[in-house]
C-alpha cells in the first residue's frame, strides 16, 4: 500500500513538471528581434535619466519589438489629449488640421471640429461670409463697329464652288509672275483673302492674287470654315 502511495505521487509529480512551461532567462536570452530584459531596464533607466536632465517627464520608451507598458500608454494618452484640446496655430476653422496628418483639414473630424467651433462662431463667420459677398449685375456687350471690313470666315461661309474652279474673268498677262511675287508679301493665306477682299475681290483683282478666278487669293482655302458650319 506505501509503495503504490509513493508511486502515484511520483507519477503526478511527473505529470504536473510535463505540463508546466518553460520559463526562459529575460535576464541572459534574447528572443528574435528582442533585447534581454537587463539591457532593456538599463537602457530605459539611461533613458529616464536623459529625459529628467531635459525636464521631459513623460517620455518612456517601450521595450524593442514589444508592447508598450502600462505607463507608456498612460503618457501616450496624456500627450495625445494635450495635442487634441491644443488649438492650431493661427486659429480658425480654416487652419485645421488633422492629428498626425500635417497639411490635411480636419473639417470631417466632428470631435475636432466641436472642440474649437461653437454655434455662436460659426454664426459670426456666416455673417462675415455674407458682408464679403457681392453680386455683380451682367452688363450690355460692346457693340461691334460697323466699319470694320470684310470678314473671311462669312465670305468663306458664302461661297460653294471648290478652290480652282473659275467663276470671274482675269487678265493671262504676265499672270503666273505677279501672283508669286504679290503672294509672297504677306504673312499667311488669311492676310492675302482680306487684301484681296478689300481690294475689290472677288470681282477685281489688281494684284493678281487670283489668276485663276475662283474668288480665293494665294494659296486660301475656305473648306476649314465650311467644315465647321457643317458640324455645327
Amino acid at each position: 500500500m506505501r509503495y503504490n502511495v509513493i508511486s502515484g505521487a511520483m507519477v503526478m509529480a511527473f505529470a504536473l513538471g510535463a505540463c508546466t512551461p518553460e520559463v526562459p532567462d529575460s535576464g541572459m536570452r534574447k528572443g528574435a528581434g528582442f533585447e534581454s530584459y537587463s539591457d532593456y531596464l538599463a537602457r530605459r533607466s539611461a533613458e529616464q535619466r536623459n529625459a529628467e536632465l531635459r525636464g521631459d517627464t513623460t517620455t518612456v520608451l517601450p521595450p524593442q519589438g514589444g508592447q508598450p507598458s502600462a505607463d507608456t500608454g498612460t503618457a501616450a494618452q496624456s500627450g495625445n489629449a494635450a495635442a487634441a484640446s491644443a488649438p492650431p496655430q493661427g486659429g480658425g476653422a480654416e487652419a485645421g488640421a488633422g492629428a498626425g496628418h500635417a497639411g490635411l483639414s480636419d473639417e470631417q473630424d466632428f470631435e475636432a471640429v466641436s472642440q474649437r467651433e461653437t454655434i455662436e462662431s460659426d454664426k459670426e463667420r456666416l455673417a462675415r461670409q455674407r458682408a464679403q459677398y457681392k453680386v455683380i449685375a451682367p452688363s450690355a456687350l460692346p457693340s461691334r463697329p460697323g466699319a470694320v471690313g470684310p470678314n473671311i470666315v462669312e465670305y468663306a461661309l458664302s461661297t460653294t464652288n471648290n478652290v480652282g474652279q473659275p467663276l470671274y474673268r482675269r487678265s493671262p498677262l504676265f499672270a503666273q509672275s505677279r501672283y508669286q511675287r504679290n503672294c509672297a508679301k504677306y504673312p499667311s493665306p488669311d492676310q492675302a483673302q482680306l487684301d484681296f477682299l478689300r481690294r475689290g475681290g472677288p470681282k477685281r483683282d489688281p494684284l493678281g492674287l487670283d489668276p485663276d478666278g475662283d474668288g480665293f487669293a494665294c494659296t486660301w482655302d475656305p473648306r476649314p470654315f465650311r467644315a465647321v458650319k457643317v458640324r455645327r
